[in-house]
């Protein structure tokens, strides 16, 4: 008897140490305690209704004693209805007290939307205070006398709260400036203008209003850098005249070819006119054997032509061989 009453107590104190861990693990005495120590109440039952709503407590919590101590006046449901938003409650408690700290009015509905879209909340306020200086890639423009200008500039900018939430961010900024030297650097006439005064550059830029619409407030715009680039005239005109001349070539290179077809065709001709000029002279016997059978020619008139046509044939290489003498007289060393 004696041996089940100490295993009947043994079986007590285990389930009376399971039963405490499960409730001091599922209700947060020590988040609450900690809670009234700093003079912040929250229920017991409260915290409760945190875990059966799948909210940390200490997440809510700890950023609300933090708040109370600053001095602002926040609300627990407000902080776990932004944390079941899905935001981060610490960061938007942070960027409160920050405001706080440098007199910027920033309501808590303002700083959670912030946060909800995405931004971090907590620079943007710092960066309120201390503005951020943005530096843009070496941009590159060219002035009316063909001279490519190379430009870098840093911009000042401070964050805005009231255009966080819908307005742009760096890379618009970055994209109007660059936009605004290209084309300040392709107004001006000759680059040595952009040389000698790089402040007109700036000084165009900023008075654009190229801060619109974006989550900046331009401050300032800087010229950090100037440089010569390519001569972009030059290598056009280069181009041009390139472009030119193969174009010529080619004309030139297409007359050519019709020469060469004209002249194919012109050696053609020839051949055919020769062709006729033999088919007519085969025609000549049978023309003069006709003759002589229907009587039109005798035969001592046919001997007669034959005897010319040698005399003639006599006549010309007596005429070539009198041509070869004189020009050899003429020309002895030869």
């Amino acid at each position: 008897m004696q041996d089940i009453n100490v295993l009947f107590f043994i079986v007590i104190i285990i389930f009376t140490f399971i039963a405490l861990s499960v409730f001091f693990t599922f209700v947060p005495v020590m988040l609450w305690i900690s809670a009234l120590a700093a003079g912040v109440r929250v229920g017991i039952f409260t915290l409760i209704g945190m875990r059966l709503r799948r909210v940390i407590p200490a997440r809510v919590v700890n950023p609300l004693v933090k708040a109370r101590k600053a001095g602002l006046q926040i609300s627990i449901n407000q902080l776990e209805s932004h944390y079941l938003a899905g935001g981060n409650v610490d960061r938007v408690v942070n960027a409160l007290i920050a405001a706080h700290r440098a007199n910027i009015d920033l309501t808590f509905e303002r700083a959670a939307a912030i946060d909800l879209a995405g931004r971090d909340v907590l620079e943007a306020v710092q960066m309120s205070v201390n503005p951020k200086v943005i530096e843009t890639p070496s941009i590159a423009g060219v002035a009316m006398d063909g001279i490519e200008v190379k430009a870098k500039a840093r911009i000042t900018v401070r964050a805005n709260i009231d255009r966080l939430v819908g307005g742009a961010g760096e890379e618009t900024i970055i994209a109007r400036v660059g936009e605004g030297i290209v084309s300040t650097i392709g107004s001006a006439n000759l680059h040595k203008q952009v040389l000698e005064n790089p402040d007109m550059i700036s000084t165009t830029v900023l008075n654009k209003g190229l801060d619109a619409g974006t989550a900046f407030e331009i401050l300032s715009i800087d010229i950090a850098d100037v440089d010569i680039g390519k001569n972009i005239g030059a290598e056009l005109q280069t181009d041009q005249a390139e472009a030119d001349k193969k174009i010529a070539q080619a004309k030139a290179e297409e007359r050519r070819a019709m020469a060469v077809a004209t002249e194919q065709e012109m050696k053609a001709r020839v051949e055919e006119m020769r062709a006729k000029v033999t088919e007519a002279e085969a025609e000549v016997p049978l023309a003069m054997a006709e003759a002589l059978r229907s009587g039109k020619l005798g035969v001592m008139d046919y001997m007669n032509l034959q005897n010319i046509m040698a005399d003639t044939d006599m006549r010309t290489s007596i005429g070539k061989v009198t041509d070869q003498d004189d020009h050899h007289n003429n020309n002895p060393k030869k």
